[in-house]
């Protein structure tokens, strides 16, 4: 589909709560995936937005993994500028401006690699798991920027599931790579004629919350 868009496992311990500073490196395409709202089973396209998180949580404890790589975050959306869609106001939060006309014919998503933001992260708890959710993303304040931002860590990524890289893709977590692989996109790409499924496909996901 390529990643411009129009208005038409593993066990770790999570990235605290709070607000923090971060740099996208990662937008991935996840090709058409299922998701289920109210009971409701669909079909829609989704991509990837990976975050690295700098600087330390509320308690002073820097935001890194045990090996020293800083913790990561992340949120699936629908490749939408349409009104009501989740990717549109997130970047617009993050821009801190609208969409111009001529924006909204096509905005590529390159362009947010390597973008720093601010990321606020929630908590959701259920059962035995914590599920951690990207609330908000918003620009970073002139007097941090004033200050000096960190190097980025993580090499940029982009992937496109329609002209995959596949050293880039064998560099996913299994986890990953098995969400990507079960897509309808891929499976058509490796001669399955079975690949497509017969569940409405929704091309805005503006009624589905992220």
């Amino acid at each position: 589909m390529g990643l411009t868009v129009a208005n038409k496992g593993g066990d770790y311990a999570p990235p605290p709560a709070g607000t923090h500073l971060a740099r996208c490196f990662r937008v991935i395409d996840l090709g058409t995936q299922k998701t289920t709202w109210q009971g409701v089973e669909k079909a829609s396209k989704k991509i990837q937005i990976v975050w690295e998180l700098h600087g330390e949580s509320a308690e002073r404890t820097p935001l890194v993994t045990n090996e020293g790589s800083p913790l990561v975050v992340s949120s699936r959306y629908t490749p939408s500028l349409g009104n009501k869609a989740a990717l549109r106001k997130l970047l617009v939060s993050w821009r801190g401006r609208e969409f111009t006309d001529d924006e909204l014919l096509g905005f590529d998503l390159k362009n947010i690699l390597g973008a720093w933001c601010m990321v606020t992260i929630t908590h959701n708890s259920k059962g035995d798991k914590t599920y951690t959710n990207v609330t908000s993303v918003t620009g970073v304040p002139t007097m941090i920027k004033k200050a000096g931002l960190p190097e980025g860590v993580s090499p940029a990524v982009y992937f496109d599931i329609d002209d995959p890289d596949m050293d880039v893709f064998h560099s996913f977590s299994q986890y990953l790579q098995d969400t990507i692989s079960s897509s309808p996109e891929w499976r058509m790409r490796n001669g399955d004629d079975d690949g497509f499924t017969t569940q409405p496909i929704d091309e805005t996901g503006d009624d589905i919350p992220f």
